[in-house]
């Protein structure tokens, strides 16, 4: 009986949208299911880095409960929009991003593009302005960040007086649904089945997300167990199982002509781990072991493919 515990297996991705991924890990440790369903969906929602609005500027309003002369939407609104502004940062500084437009509707795709920040939905309102002869400019400050961030950290990181400060999502990963099941390999029947559903918001992709969150999770392990280490066994049923299976078989099972099994018995070489571990040297050199013996002993290997 194999007493570690077997690493899990990403068996599949599965992409149900642009932005949307099924990932089904199988087979599991019983009882790990659950365990990595909910760490992994708590940090896929609370600490994969991202980006989002904090503050924002529009002449003619002070605060959040103004009203613009020419444009629909009051203050509330355009906070709303602006915070549902979908974008991603390249730098680890907040950033300034400036729309104006005379009449019309003013949307995410209308902000110039740079280095630093990508628009990823350009269909996103801003605001309408209802007279054609009215122009508004829109100051939106970006920032990079994990998480969420408060309205009163927000205020307290102002740059500006006249900005308004909004509360702010960072996090990319929009929903995470996790369902753990049962499964089996052969006699093995108390193994698990997880399947993740993972949507963002177009930032970052569900693998790119999946693959983030494990490893935060790997390195804060990682820090907690120190210098320890604990062996594990290979996926079950991967390609590393079966070596391993197949390493610990005695080479009588392996239908070797009896002058080829006598001689490798009488050298000390009583499993496939032992004969494997022979350089083509080594064996050319062992005791009553031919050409012949060698030979039979390659061909077995590549059936095994070692």
């Amino acid at each position: 009986m194999n007493k570690e515990i077997h690493n899990p297996n990403l068996k599949s991705i599965k992409k149900i949208g642009d932005n949307s991924a099924v990932l089904t890990i199988e087979p599991i440790e019983g009882g790990y299911g659950t365990t990595l369903g909910n760490s992994l969906r708590r940090v896929l929602l609370g600490s994969i880095k991202g980006a989002a609005v904090t503050a924002f500027r529009i002449d003619g309003i002070g605060h959040e409960f103004s009203t613009i002369k020419g444009v629909k939407e009051d203050g509330l609104d355009i906070v709303l929009n602006v915070k549902a502004l979908r974008l991603r940062s390249f730098s680890e500084n907040p950033v300034e991003i400036s729309v104006s437009k005379k009449g019309g509707v003013i949307t995410a795709g209308d902000i110039k593009s740079s280095d630093q920040i990508e628009v990823i939905d350009p269909s996103q309102v801003i605001l309408t302005i209802d007279d054609p002869k009215v122009t508004v400019k829109v100051d939106i400050i970006v920032e990079s960040g994990r998480g969420y961030m408060q309205l009163e950290e927000s205020t307290d990181k102002k740059t500006r007086p006249d900005m308004i400060a909004v509360d702010a999502l960072f996090s990319p990963v929009t929903r995470v649904r996790y369902n753990v099941e049962s499964t089996r390999i052969g006699q093995i029947s108390d193994l698990d089945k997880l399947t993740l559903t993972i949507d963002t918001d177009g930032s970052i992709t569900p693998e790119a997300a999946f693959e983030q969150a494990a490893a935060i999770l790997a390195n804060q392990y990682q820090v907690l167990a120190g210098a320890t280490t604990v062996s594990s066994a290979p996926a079950y049923g991967s390609r590393e199982e079966t070596n391993e299976e197949q390493l610990g078989q005695d080479i009588e099972k392996l239908g070797f002509t009896v002058r080829t099994y006598n001689a490798l018995v009488n050298n000390d070489i009583n499993t496939v781990r032992d004969l494997v571990s022979l350089g083509e040297t080594e064996l050319a050199e062992l005791k009553g072991f031919g050409a012949k013996a060698q030979e039979e002993v390659r061909e077995k290997l590549a059936e095994l493919e070692f």
